[in-house]
Parts: structure tokens; C-alpha cells; sequence
């Protein structure tokens, strides 16, 4: 997907729903997904999330992964650069967990980025967010 300038949106910088790209305004850089629903038996992170190209920066940040899944079902992330994947997070999920993990991140120049997330049973929500600084060379 296209890089968009200016938190996407010409007129302003108010929120006007999920990105489609990660959104530059000045030095900083975000991405949200907005709410992504997913059932369960996927086999891993099958659904989509965040899918974008980075273009002549590089982002230093991070991406919060939260969701609304219950205790005792198993929920899955992945996160890839070209393809490879960087990030991958299995975890049964505990009744004492916040449902917010974040990771730090720094995604290189012109690098095609991808989120997916699943879950092993029921249908449930997730939100991924990317926040951060970009760097021009």
C-alpha cells in the first residue's frame, strides 16, 4: 500500500478511521487497525491487520497488540519484514493478563510490513498500533 503524509487526511489531522498505511506527520509516524474480528481453528495468525510499505525513513517505535479474548484461548501474532517474520507470539491467555503487549520495533527504509493475528477457539476482536519516530538519512 501507498505511503500517506499528514495523517491522511488533507484537510487536518483528526482521526478518520483505521490506516491503510503507516500515517507521517512531521518525524512521527503511527498506524492503527481498528478493530480486526477473528474465529477460531485459524491455525495461527491468518488475518490481517496492519499491511504497508515503509518508504525513505526508518521507524523507531512501537506496536501494541491488544485483544478481547478470554482465558484459556490460545491467540496468535505475527509480525514480517519482506516476508520474513520478526515477531511471533503464541500465548494462552491468563485472566491476570493486562491484554495489552507491546513490542519494541524499528522497521528499515522501503521495507513491506505485515501484522496478522487468530486465535485457537471462539470469535473475538484485536487492535494492533504502531507508534514511533522516523529517521531520514
Amino acid at each position: 500500500m501507498a505511503i500517506i503524509g499528514g495523517a491522511g487526511n488533507p484537510v487536518g489531522g483528526s482521526f478518520t478511521g483505521p490506516a491503510e498505511a503507516l500515517e507521517i506527520v512531521g518525524n512521527h509516524a503511527y498506524a492503527y487497525s481498528g478493530e480486526i474480528p477473528a474465529t477460531g481453528d485459524t491455525g495461527g495468525a491468518t488475518v490481517g491487520m496492519l499491511d504497508f510499505t515503509s518508504g525513505n525513513y526508518v521507524f523507531v517505535g512501537t506496536l501494541d497488540f491488544s485483544s478481547t479474548v478470554t482465558s484459556g484461548t490460545d491467540v496468535f501474532l505475527e509480525m514480517s519484514m519482506n516476508g520474513a517474520n520478526v515477531i511471533t507470539l503464541e500465548e494462552d491467555s491468563d485472566p491476570n493478563h493486562p491484554g495489552i503487549t507491546e513490542f519494541k520495533i524499528i522497521i528499515p527504509a522501503y521495507t513491506e510490513v505485515t501484522v496478522k493475528w487468530g486465535l485457537a477457539s471462539g470469535t473475538k476482536v484485536a487492535t494492533a498500533i504502531m507508534q514511533g519516530r522516523i529517521y531520514r538519512g
